[in-house]
């Protein structure tokens, strides 16, 4: 029966990830339902700290959305683009990166996405260089954000471990933020130059990439500088607590001392700054709900409820079947669980929701945390079939013609970067887990 379970699992992945939004939690929740009832299956506990954590994270991002400290973001990554342009193939990752690694979401990088395309259109530049390399680099900074859900979920699972988020953040920053600046380098000569592309030139004849009109002056408010400041600050925070576990609170439970847990910590500080902005900085609460954060986040809190439930008890349910068959192998051939993470992902289209679905199994078969983190960046697998929303929103502000799919879908602008920085990432991890774990 496991392949059968094993097929209806892939089908309600498949069916969810078509349908799309809320579409991966509810086709989890049928899966789950078909393993319980069915198969007689016992179900495992749903994610509740992950869920959670995600919520109080999107809250707080989304009060800084509503302050509007993602437009003062913007602002201030526009004027170091416009300063240095003919850079702009290694500068446009780095702000997409660490507008990512600040806000824990990569739905961050549709703000600066049309900067990076106008910029590079007025310097000369291939578009398809920085835009492609920004939105891999918008991904890759979510396995190495202390307040993303998907860091949250692994740190949540290695807890058990004496896992900190000190010991996740040393090895993914640095592993991550290096595999993008190797894909930009590798990116910055991609495809002909900007005058001799053949599509932006039939583009310019038929009136289809002209020049974008003067967009009205951003002035920043005091109200949006602090809210950058409180967003910051519980950043800050989140890395201090979970990096130095006597910074943490505790009690005598059963005559052993138990210091408050990361997930609990983590919803207090960001639903703490969340009141904070609001408070400080005047944010309409019914903006923070309405925001694109706030509603890609929720639609991620769901998914991961549905999808990760499902293969929690699918994986519990056979865990023997599981151990007996794979282990060795995976055991001998570690960097087989890192393509089984990859793969999922592109399913998936969530580094959170992969994580949650995966990595338990990774647990259970006895593969080291410390590789376990290595291979974290694995999960940034959605580059692949070009139709995630960063992706698609790429193509579309590149009106030259350069950042595009291809007649074979696969050989798309996203693909060379994407599997660059992620091999990348994935090597360099494993070589400073070894080092420093």
């Amino acid at each position: 029966m496991f392949w059968v379970q094993f097929l209806i699992l892939l089908i309600c992945i498949f069916i969810g990830a078509r349908i799309g939004g809320l579409g991966l939690g509810v086709m989890g929740g049928v899966g789950l339902a078909i393993f319980v009832f069915l198969f007689g299956l016992e179900p495992t506990s749903a994610p509740i700290d992950v869920m959670l954590m995600i919520l109080s994270v999107i809250t707080a991002a989304g009060a800084l959305q509503a302050a509007g400290g993602m437009e003062y973001l913007v602002h201030i990554a526009e004027k170091a683009l416009r300063k240095n342009p003919k850079w702009i193939t290694f500068i446009a990752p780095i702000v997409t990166y660490v507008f990512t690694f600040c806000a824990g979401t990569g739905h961050v990088a549709y703000s600066v996405l049309p900067v990076i395309a106008e910029v590079s259109r007025e310097s000369g530049v291939r578009p398809e260089r920085p835009m492609s390399i920004a939105v891999i680099a918008s991904q890759q900074a979510i396995t190495a954000s202390p307040i993303s859900a998907a860091t949250v979920a692994l740190l949540a699972l290695l807890a058990d471990f004496q896992i900190t988020l000190l010991d996740i953040l040393m090895i993914t920053i640095p592993s991550t933020f290096i595999g993008c600046m190797i894909a930009a380098f590798v990116v910055s000569r991609k495809g002909k130059e900007l005058p001799e592309d053949p599509i932006y030139l039939k583009r310019l004849e038929e009136g289809l990439a002209s020049i974008k009109q003067d967009k009205k002056a951003f002035h920043p408010t005091n109200a949006s500088k602090l809210s950058v400041v409180l967003f910051l600050l519980a950043a800050v925070l989140i890395v201090a607590l979970g990096s130095f576990e006597k910074l943490r609170p505790g009690w005598d439970i059963d005559g052993v001392f138990t210091p408050l847990s990361m997930p609990v910590t983590i919803e207090i500080v960001m639903l703490t700054i969340a009141a904070l902005i609001i408070i400080g900085c005047k944010a309409n609460v019914d903006e923070i709900v309405s925001g694109s954060v706030f509603k890609a986040g929720a639609s991620a809190v769901v998914a991961i409820f549905g999808i990760a439930w499902m293969g929690d008890t699918f994986f519990n349910g056979n865990a023997e079947l599981i151990n007996s068959s794979i282990s060795g192998l995976v055991t001998a051939a570690p960097w087989l669980f890192a393509i089984a993470l990859f793969v999922l992902s592109i399913l998936l289209y969530s580094q959170a929701a992969t994580v949650r679905t995966l990595m338990p199994l990774g647990v259970t078969l006895g593969i080291n945390p410390a590789l376990l983190i290595a291979m974290f960046p694995a999960v940034n697998g959605y580059f692949f079939i070009p139709n995630y929303p960063t992706v698609v929103a790429a193509i579309n502000f590149d009106r030259t013609g350069t950042t595009r799919i291809g007649k074979y879908i696969l050989n798309h602008s996203f693909m060379v970067p994407g599997l660059v920085s992620t091999i990348s990432a994935i090597i360099i991890g494993i070589i400073l887990s070894s080092v420093l774990l």
